[in-house]
């Protein structure tokens, strides 16, 4: 007969509650601070549904009513060090975490509201009410809540989408050898997103002090959590993980508070991550100042039970039963806040012309100007103020023939050796010989701690790095094995990642570099061949770069080192074992931003093409003996294009041609034709023609894979329909 044996996992998970003896051993400071700031926060979300059902909220108002003692109770027992991020149901996680910053004690709530108080939240309602003078300048509004200073570092309105982001801000404070812990909080809905699964086992595996608090109020918009998941304690994932877990009642604020010392205390002394389910619930819908059971998916007996153990009454009980203050007191600080928000909005609100009597407005000097719409998009550059930009030209007589490949390897040696801030992250990095195409080949040797070997989970480790670039400490590398992979780590790159600048007010800085192999032509098939060029220069925010010779990639990559822009370097196998112009014993020269360069001079045709299909661009016109004039674009993202070179060779040759390898649904020079024919029309003597390769993916079929790409053939043909239609005119 078969035995079976029970398992146990390896670490703890409790249910944690606070009893009478806790309340009465509470400091009375405690107790007071934790009032001052549910007072505060209460107030302050009633006001912002208030405007809300007046239309002075432009977007969505979720109110985070019911919900404030799992917030307060963690974020009080934080400092400024460590850091917060939240969800897009966020105001009392911000919140929570601004006041513990402004005053680490405690607000007396038995005393006026300080000066900084008043401000931090008058700056909060700009922001959410999509006001100039708000933290981000209105343009986070009430989802994307941020101030770095305090330790807030962004609310989040993908769900789950900020955890992996906090997962950064971990190592940063690890790797730099302090104590500090980092919070992600995140609802009932987030638990079961791929992201946050993903970041649960990375925190583990590299034992990051990162505390996954999960405020569980039992409805993802309408759904109850016992639809979606057959185990509706949440904090059960966590030892799956091998996570400390507590589940507690969020509705009581000193248990939160208490349990929170706990997972502090397991994590500032390097234990690894923890988990924290707290039982709470939203007293209003998803969105807006409307009770859930008016929309019937809950009914009014569920929400009076709840409001019957609401955390702002359960801290008054204890502060009066104790006689730290008496209910007069509670009502004078109560009155004080609403007084408090109604003089912020006179600040911000004025009567409507024309309208009827109450009727209000947002004063018109509040609102930003329009022509601030993509400022912050990307930054200015400065960080590049006196760097030396070199090119060929600036080296005759030294270049050489080398190796793509150790070009790769060379520069990013070079930089983890000169600037401690460089770290490097993907799946096998650090194995077989510098990954699996020797790009890292000798790294991971000499830089153990900073050449890191990831799990199989690109949105978790993109995020990490995007955490990290966040943070400012460090500059990751993040490597993909396969460009195609870009789509699994999508919300990190395009949603998190490229818009973050812009979103948070286009004041921060986000430097991080994403290596991308294309692999077009090696037999692996429609999910691991694409060239993401194309789609990466739909997106706002990023820069792309694609260097084609050895000499190219290092000046290339140093200066997307130097840039305080997220910025992609596309790699193509063809390339990596190929030789071509390069400094075999320099790896420190830079390349200017926005220059490309003409590797043939010619007067017919202006052949504009990146990447992998220069040399192939090259080689066809030497087959054909077209006078084409060769330019390799180097950079690719709408800011840094090389007009003046793009511009001067079409004004010479008045044809153009995109030449590029990938497939025309993604295709790179679909936006780009669009533009030179915008830009440069009357100097065109024909459309701009295209060549790239077919509708569909590569596929694995040898024969079908190279009918799928254009590369040299494909060139020479298009070249000599060029010269036959030159001829014939």
């Amino acid at each position: 007969m078969p035995a079976e044996h029970r398992l146990e996992a390896k670490v703890a998970w409790s249910e944690f509650v606070a009893t009478q003896d806790d309340w009465d051993a509470a400091a009375p400071d405690l107790l007071t601070g934790m009032l001052s700031q549910l007072v505060l926060i209460r107030t302050f979300e009633e006001y912002v549904l208030e405007l809300a059902a007046d239309g002075l909220i432009h977007g969505p108002a979720h109110s985070s009513i019911g919900q404030e003692g799992g917030a307060v109770g963690a974020c009080f027992a934080l400092t400024t060090q460590d850091t917060v991020n939240g969800s897009h149901r966020g105001h009392h996680q911000f919140l929570a975490k601004v006041l513990a910053h402004l005053h680490p004690t405690g607000i007396d709530p038995a005393k006026p509201f300080p000066e900084d108080v008043e401000a931090v939240l008058l700056r909060s309602l700009r922001e959410i009410c999509g006001l100039d003078r708000g933290f981000s300048h209105g343009r986070g509004g009430s989802m994307h809540l941020q101030w770095h200073e305090a330790g807030a570092i962004g609310t989040n309105a993908i769900v789950g989408g900020g955890v992996p982001l906090a997962a950064g801000s971990a190592w940063a404070h690890r790797r730099s050898g302090t104590d500090a812990v980092a919070f992600t909080f995140f609802g009932d809905g987030a638990i079961n997103i791929g992201s946050t699964l993903e970041t649960l086992n990375l925190a583990a595996a590299w034992s990051l002090p990162l505390c996954f608090f999960v405020e569980n109020n039992q409805y993802a918009v309408s759904t109850h959590v016992s639809e979606v998941t057959a185990e509706p304690r949440l904090s059960g994932r966590g030892p799956g993980f091998g996570i400390r877990s507590w589940k507690v009642d969020g509705m009581d604020p000193l248990a939160v508070h208490l349990v929170t010392q706990q997972a502090l205390g397991h994590m500032r002394r390097g234990d690894g991550p923890t988990l924290i389910e707290a039982d709470v619930y939203r007293y209003f819908h998803q969105n807006g100042p409307f009770a859930g059971s008016a929309f019937r998916y809950r009914t009014k007996e569920e929400e009076a039970q709840w409001r019957a153990r609401d955390p702002l009454d359960t801290v008054v009980r204890h502060l009066v039963r104790r006689r730290i203050l008496t209910k007069k007191a509670v009502a004078e600080t109560v009155a004080r806040a609403k007084a408090l928000m109604s003089g912020l909005g006179d600040v911000l609100l004025e009567a409507r012309p024309g309208g009827k009597p109450g009727e209000r407005r947002i004063v018109p000097s509040e609102w930003p100007d329009p022509a601030f719409v993509d400022e912050g998009v990307r930054g200015d550059l400065s960080e590049l103020d006196g760097i030396e930009f070199t090119d060929t030209e600036d080296h005759t007589g030294e270049l050489t023939d080398v190796k793509f490949i150790g070009a790769v390897a060379g520069v990013m040696g070079r930089r983890l050796e000169t600037d401690p801030r460089v770290v490097v992250m993907g799946e096998d990095v650090h194995r077989l010989n510098g990954g699996t195409n020797g790009a890292t080949r000798g790294l991971s040797e000499d830089f153990p701690d900073r050449v890191i070997g990831t799990p199989i989970s690109e949105n978790a480790f993109t995020g990490l790095g995007g955490g990290l670039a966040l943070d400012g400490r460090y500059r990751p590398v993040v490597e993909f094995m396969y460009a195609d992979f870009m789509w699994v780590a999508a919300d990190q790159l395009f949603n998190q990642i490229g818009k973050a600048r812009h979103m948070f007010g286009g004041e921060g800085k986000v430097p991080f570099v994403l290596r991308s192999k294309v692999a077009t032509g090696t037999g692996y098939g429609s999910q691991h061949s694409m060239d993401p060029a194309g789609v990466f220069a739909t997106a706002a925010g990023w820069r792309i770069v694609a260097p084609s010779t050895p000499f190219d990639y290092v000046g290339l990559m140093n200066t997307a080192l130097a840039c305080d822009d997220p910025v992609v370097v596309l790699e193509h196998v063809d390339l990596y074992n190929s030789t071509g112009p390069g400094l075999p014993d320099n790896y420190d020269h830079h390349l200017p931003v926005g220059k490309a360069a003409v590797r043939r001079e010619g007067a017919a045709l202006t052949v504009l093409t990146y990447l992998a299909m220069t040399p192939a661009v090259l080689d066809a016109v030497e087959q054909t003996g077209v006078d084409a004039e060769v330019v390799d674009l180097r950079w690719l993202d709408r800011a840094s294009l090389d007009w003046d070179t793009i511009s001067r060779s079409v004004m010479k040759t008045n044809h153009v041609l995109i030449a590029e390898q990938g497939a025309l649904g993604t295709s790179y020079g679909g936006w780009l034709a669009d533009e030179i024919q915008r830009r440069l029309f009357d100097w065109l003597d024909a459309p701009v023609e295209r060549l790239t390769g077919g509708e569909a993916s590569p596929s694995i079929s040898k024969v079908l894979e190279r009918a799928a790409f254009a590369s040299t053939d494909e060139v020479v043909a298009k070249l000599r329909e060029f010269a036959r239609e030159q001829n014939h005119g």
